[in-house]
């Protein structure tokens, strides 16, 4: 089994609207271009991991290597909510450490502007009778009897249990972190949006569900992530450059939610992503004060909040004297989503996690220009979809 798994190229389209390209196009621009940022062909890759979630794409990986070179090696399509992307690169990871091949690639793509709230359904009307079968949701809908599924209001629960338990939260809270993940957007060429708002602007703006208006919800739009990543024994083959800009994957981690006795549940975003940073930490031989940035999973205002917490990135319950020390701009101790966060850099379901690892990538490697952060060594990415599955990287720069 080898040790080690190195990033060595990787890349990301612009987020946005593509009218003119389909999924097939923009998974192909990913991958092209993570091959191109590796100096590799894809003659040199022995696993494939693809992941489509929205468009369901029977055998996706397939048709896009019709696109981009069909050599005959194994393809695993990949499913997994909005952690779709983590997961494929986890495929190609845990297929080099079985020693299966030297060297994989992980490719994330979704067509989704235009697509309106994400999860729920209808609730639907009372019958006379049901057939229970023991499973979620089988004795009668969720929708609209103990929550929502629909995504905005999920986080909306989310935020406002987080303040009922500890204090300290309010809509201005939730609104300044939006304004922050705003503010950072306007250094990063292929966020979505590239906007500056006042924190009036995102207060006053449509409200989707309580706290989060439009403003602090993440944009559904187009784009794909894709990733190549090889072994230690590979990399030591390669050029002194390769070999420079070459990002040690520390830890890779995936969970799903542990054993509740409660059958109904609402969605829990906070047990599984707390244990997936625990476990990255140990892997990773890091704590989060060791972090010099992080990339999470800000698909609402709310979630960021909790996720401060869920990460270790200050003591439990601590969350809101974390934001409001400004520790989490680019210029504080521990900035967070330098990107601009889902929020503002968009949220293609099935690339964000790839492109999550991207951003941090690109600061280890000192490329991420006017938003990099100076001497950064060692980052985190995080993502986290309802479902539930929960996908944390931390990675590490190439040693001088």
């Amino acid at each position: 089994m080898t040790d080690n798994v190195w990033i060595l190229g990787i890349h990301m389209t612009k987020f946005g609207k593509h009218k003119t390209l389909d999924t097939l196009d923009l998974g192909a621009q990913a991958a092209r271009g993570a091959l191109r940022d590796a100096g590799l062909t894809m003659r040199d890759v022995g696993v494939l991991g693809a992941g489509n979630l929205i468009g369901n794409a029977a055998g996706f990986g397939q048709e896009l290597q019709k696109q981009i070179g069909q050599t005959g090696i194994p393809v695993f399509n990949v499913a997994n909510a909005c952690a779709t992307g983590a997961t494929a690169l986890r495929v190609a990871i845990m297929a080099i450490k079985a020693g299966e091949t030297d060297v994989g690639m992980a490719v994330g793509v979704e067509k989704l502007s235009g697509a309106g709230l994400l999860g729920g359904n209808t609730r639907a009307a009372d019958a006379d009778t049901w057939t229970p079968e023991g499973r979620q949701g089988a004795v009668a809908p969720l929708d609209g009897r103990i929550g929502t599924e629909t995504m905005p209001g999920v986080f909306a629960q989310v935020g406002m249990e987080y303040g009922h338990r500890y204090g300290g939260t309010s809509f201005e809270l939730f609104a300044r972190i939006s304004e922050k993940n705003h503010a950072h957007s306007t250094l990063n060429p292929l966020a979505s949006y590239q906007k500056r708002f006042t924190l009036d602007q995102i207060m006053n703006d449509v409200m989707v569900s309580y706290p989060n208006t439009r403003a602090m919800c993440s944009a559904n739009c187009d784009g794909g992530a894709a990733a190549v990543v090889v072994s230690e024994r590979y990399l030591r083959t390669l050029s002194p450059e390769q070999q420079r800009r070459a990002v040690k994957i520390s830890a890779s981690v995936l969970t799903s939610d542990p054993w509740q006795e409660a059958c109904q549940v609402l969605p829990d975003v906070n047990t599984l992503t707390r244990r997936a940073a625990e476990q990255a930490y140990e892997a990773a031989g890091v704590g989060p004060e060791d972090l010099d940035l992080v990339e999470l999973h800000d698909c609402f205002a709310t979630a960021e909040l909790v996720h401060y917490d869920n990460l270790k990135l200050c003591e439990p319950g601590n969350a809101v004297d974390f934001f409001n020390s400004g520790a989490t701009w680019r210029d504080g101790s521990t900035p967070v989503n330098v990107s601009g966060g889902l929020e503002s850099k968009g949220h293609p379901v099935s690339a964000t996690g790839i492109a999550n690892i991207w951003e941090v990538a690109t600061h280890l490697r000192g490329e991420a220009g006017d938003r990099q952060i100076e001497g950064a060594r060692v980052g985190l990415a995080h993502v986290i979809g309802i479902g539930s599955a929960c996908g944390v990287h931390i990675l590490e720069k190439a040693a001088a």
